[in-house]
């Protein structure tokens, strides 16, 4: 089983064309042969998980296949890269997961060591909505916690609605550089401790990947 996530930035008169797509996209996404799990998420900044993070230009899909070179052949692909400036595919390989997404656990870690190179880190989780306000105010110290963090190349906030479904995918130079991260500094630390204690998320995910390509990332070594 092969995991993939896929960012496209489409051109402006493009957007329609996404938001349909967030609507009857799933469905369609999920009937392409060997996939097993498909998301199709909007992107943002992810400093308040709310719509003014939305970046309208650019969107995630991410898969879940026995057969990644059919979901790149796919109409349903095709169409995507026709109605996109540029697009970036990250070939991830499960080191760990945790959580569920959707009430499954999509990612099954394959067993191999890690290779000692970038990582990936896929955060996900369903907010209750009596929790809301409390989550918000808690969310800005650990985005700029976050963005000045040593070892992340890149970050963005992703989702499968403008509220409510919330997600992080960032792109981190080592394993140690994101357990710092997540463990060492103290706003993310205290989150962890405040969704023990105040129970925020009716279901919550979070996985690590070895990133397989690379090669075609030239400022990822």
């Amino acid at each position: 089983m092969s995991t993939a996530l896929y960012i496209f930035c489409v051109k402006r008169s493009s957007i329609p064309f996404a938001f349909l797509q967030m609507a009857i996209g799933r469905r369609i996404a999920r009937r392409i042969p060997g996939v097993t799990f498909a998301k199709l998420m909007g992107t943002g900044t992810g400093k308040t998980f709310t719509p003014t993070d939305a970046d309208l230009h650019q969107w995630a899909l991410l898969f879940v296949a026995n057969d990644l070179e059919g979901v790149d052949q796919s109409h349903f692909i095709q169409r995507w890269k026709s109605k996109s400036s540029t697009f970036d595919k990250y070939l991830l390989d499960p080191i760990s997961s945790h959580g569920k997404w959707s009430k499954r656990e999509p990612f099954k870690a394959t067993g191999k060591k890690h290779s000692g190179g970038p990582v990936i880190a896929i955060t996900r989780a369903r907010l209750k909505w009596s929790k809301s306000m409390h989550f918000w105010r808690s969310i800005p110290p650990v985005v700029v916690d976050l963005h000045n963090s040593p070892g992340l190349r890149f970050s963005i906030g992703i989702g499968e609605a403008p509220i409510g479904l919330q997600g992080t995918f960032s792109l981190w130079d080592s394993a140690d550089a994101l357990r710092d991260f997540a463990y060492k500094n103290a706003p993310h630390r205290a989150v962890i401790e405040d969704t023990k204690k105040f129970d925020w998320y009716s279901e919550e995910l979070f996985a690590r990947f070895d990133l397989i390509n690379t090669a075609d990332f030239p400022h990822v070594h």
